[in-house]
């Protein structure tokens, strides 16, 4: 999208537009290899070269942040040595280089946070800010009260228990039940692992909200942007 010369100079951070105007008309600036040296000049920075005093103006990217439903037998990188579908192929019309916060196994579906600013993701992962994941899975047999009790204080799984977590049975289904767990911690296959440590293996698993943003309605395979307010309730207190 074309914007006026001076404007790009602003947002590259080298001076205010007022004093950009001053180095266009000293002939300091080229577009294309040409001295701009007049005002009202809109360029194209995505596509057209443009130098202050001869070295490359480059704007800050664009911070985003995607809320995707990953499908199941899509892998969470960038690249696959093993020729899977990554998450970013599923990212269409997004220019930006964007990663995934933390990761969901091949096999699980679900919420999952993607963008290129570094600090937030540092936020959402660090354990102080308690992030809560919510899932629902699909589990063989019913538990019992014992066993959820289990699942509630704590498992020993890796040889360190799990923080607390919150536990209902969603619905009894043939051989089994649907629980929904939310937990706060983001360790490797951690539901899958609980369940399988009170006797209750794992046949299917959806995350179904991060930290108290839901999919809602958003269907398999898509994506959609977070607005600012969304981002802010990733971090409020009152959501765990």
């Amino acid at each position: 999208m074309k914007e006026r010369l001076q404007k790009v100079l602003a947002r590259a951070g080298i001076c205010s537009r007022r004093k950009a105007e001053a180095h266009i008309l000293a002939g300091r600036v080229r577009v294309d290899g040409e001295i701009v040296a007049t005002l009202g000049v809109k360029v194209d920075p995505a596509c057209q070269q443009i130098e202050f005093d001869g070295q490359p103006v480059r704007l800050p990217e664009e911070k985003v942040y995607l809320l995707l439903n990953k499908p199941q037998g899509v892998v969470c990188t960038l690249h696959d040595p093993q020729g899977r579908p990554t998450v970013v192929s599923l990212l269409a019309g997004v220019s930006q280089r964007v990663f995934p916060v933390g990761r969901l196994d091949v096999d699980t579906e679900g919420a999952l946070i993607l963008t290129n600013d570094g600090a937030f993701a540092h936020r959402i992962l660090h354990p102080r800010f308690e992030i809560p994941r919510t899932y629902r899975a699909v589990i063989r047999g019913v538990p019992k009260a014992s066993a959820l009790d289990r699942l509630r204080h704590g498992v020993l799984i890796d040889g360190r228990r799990t923080h607390p977590a919150k536990v209902r049975i969603v619905r009894r289904l043939a051989g089994g039940c649907e629980l929904e767990m939310t937990i706060h911690e983001g360790r490797k296959r951690q539901v899958r692992k609980m369940c399988a440590a009170v006797g209750h293996p794992v046949v299917f698993l959806r995350r179904i909200a991060y930290g108290g943003l839901a999919l809602e309605g958003l269907p398999v395979g898509r994506y959609r942007m977070l607005s600012p307010q969304e981002r802010a309730r990733v971090f409020r207190k009152d959501r765990w």
